[in-house]
């Protein structure tokens, strides 16, 4: 025989939610309360400190609260919630050892970036030139100097000989350095 399961009209929960027959959100609520004291000792030997210890029934309570929809009825209450308790606890453990204790603030004043106006700057300034450049320029400079293409990958797809795609690349590189106020040496 399968209970209803959900508030009734009256505002009660009409599932039983424990062994001993859970029946109400007040009967609910009481099981879960005489079981505070046990949850607190666990939880104070887990983390050996009242406050977190505190924090730690909290929020098992909180999300008992939460999800006592999927208690199932006939289980264990006390392991369900020892259970919650347990699994936030190792969750808070993996957590703090993705965290640095920085309260002076000496750690984040160490922390440092460098700016990226500059490169900004500078990026604007090659997209202007390499806009400038002709067309077939472009396309070389970009399929042999961005794309990494090799000169032969290259001039196979813009469809031209070796020498005129090393050619374009070599006036794209030239006009980019001038435009750019790079001095070119000998390559």
């Amino acid at each position: 025989m399968s209970l209803p399961s959900g508030p009734s009209e009256d505002g009660q929960d009409a599932s039983p939610d424990a062994v001993g027959g859970i029946v109400d959100r007040h009967s609910w609520r009481e099981s879960v309360t005489a079981l505070v004291p046990s949850l607190r000792a666990f939880a104070w030997s887990l983390s050996r400190n009242g406050a977190d210890a505190d924090d730690l029934v909290q929020e098992t309570l909180t999300k008992a609260w939460t999800y006592r929809d999927r208690f199932e009825a006939g289980t264990n209450l006390r392991a369900w919630l020892f259970t919650i308790l347990r699994n936030s606890w190792y969750s808070a453990v993996a957590k703090r050892r993705r965290e640095v204790s920085d309260e002076d603030g000496q750690h984040a004043g160490r922390l440092t970036a460098e700016g990226n106006q500059e490169w900004t700057v500078e990026l604007g300034a090659l997209k202007l030139a390499l806009d400038d450049l002709p067309p077939e320029h472009r396309e070389a400079i970009v399929m042999v100097g961005a794309a990494g293409l090799s000169y032969e990958e290259a001039a196979e797809i813009a469809g031209c000989a070796l020498g005129t795609i090393k050619s374009r690349v070599n006036r794209a590189r030239n006009r980019l350095a001038e435009a750019m106020d790079i001095p070119r040496g000998a390559d």
